[in-house]
């Protein structure tokens, strides 16, 4: 990790020996009392955190914090068709990686819905993979999750002026590198899950405004799909 990330709860408590990040702290980064190591609060500030003593089962941290707030995050949001849940982990992870300010895993009409059950989400361990893509990208803020809605759900609640792009192997008349995406105004994309979309959730996208764009004649998984989506979206944004 290279940010290593408290929820703002846990900043003034000891740091138990046994959790991962006291582990990276000691035997990754080899730290010792009165070292320092990058910090940060979930959706809050950058700073610097200090081993300030180190006991047999805890490490007790200080902490001092930047001034400047973290940058907001570009508007990008991403449907997703309920996938199998380690593909789920994945995509959690990699697209707050790169950026992505909303995650909505829906049911849609291919969906297989026993993976809804999984203990992915039943646990609340998706924000563990969350939190581990802000991590890496040296970042505090972490996207929206759902994971509880149907496609008709989610597209009903809107999304403004936001451009709507959903990826489609069989329909889509573009490429998705000839959309246009302009900064400051929002991005939705929407990735079919592992057995694509049906023709009525084509139609679904149709009616809210969606438009159907391809990455190209090669079938691709759905985590790759959306790693590829959302690197095309940074690199229109001006952002890589």
């Amino acid at each position: 990790m290279n940010l290593i990330l408290f929820e703002a709860a846990e900043i003034n408590q000891p740091l138990a020996t046994t959790d991962r990040r006291a582990a990276h702290i000691l035997d990754v980064l080899r730290r010792k009392v009165g070292d320092t190591f990058d910090a940060g609060v979930i959706n809050g500030p950058r700073g610097k955190g200090t081993v300030r003593s180190r006991a047999a089962d805890h490490l007790s941290l200080h902490f001092t914090w930047d001034d400047a707030p973290p940058r907001p995050l570009e508007p990008i949001t991403l449907i997703v068709g309920l996938p199998r849940p380690q593909t789920a982990r994945d995509i959690l992870r990699d697209a707050t990686t790169l950026g992505a300010s909303a995650l909505h895993f829906v049911c849609t009409e291919n969906s297989e819905r026993s993976y809804a059950q999984s203990t992915l989400w039943s646990s609340g361990e998706w924000r563990r993979h969350v939190v581990t893509g802000a991590e890496q990208a040296f970042d505090t803020r972490i996207p929206d999750v759902t994971f509880d809605s149907d496609l008709d759900g989610v597209l009903s609640a809107g999304s403004g002026s936001a451009v709507r792009l959903a990826l489609d192997n069989y329909e889509a008349p573009v490429r998705f590198g000839d959309a246009t995406i302009i900064q400051g105004t929002g991005c939705v994309i929407a990735v079919g899950g592992e057995r694509g979309w049906s023709a009525a959730d084509r139609d679904a996208l149709r009616i809210q405004g969606f438009s159907l764009v391809h990455l190209g004649p090669r079938v691709l998984r759905t985590e790759t799909a959306v790693i590829a989506a959302l690197t095309l979206i940074r690199a229109k944004l001006g952002l890589m």
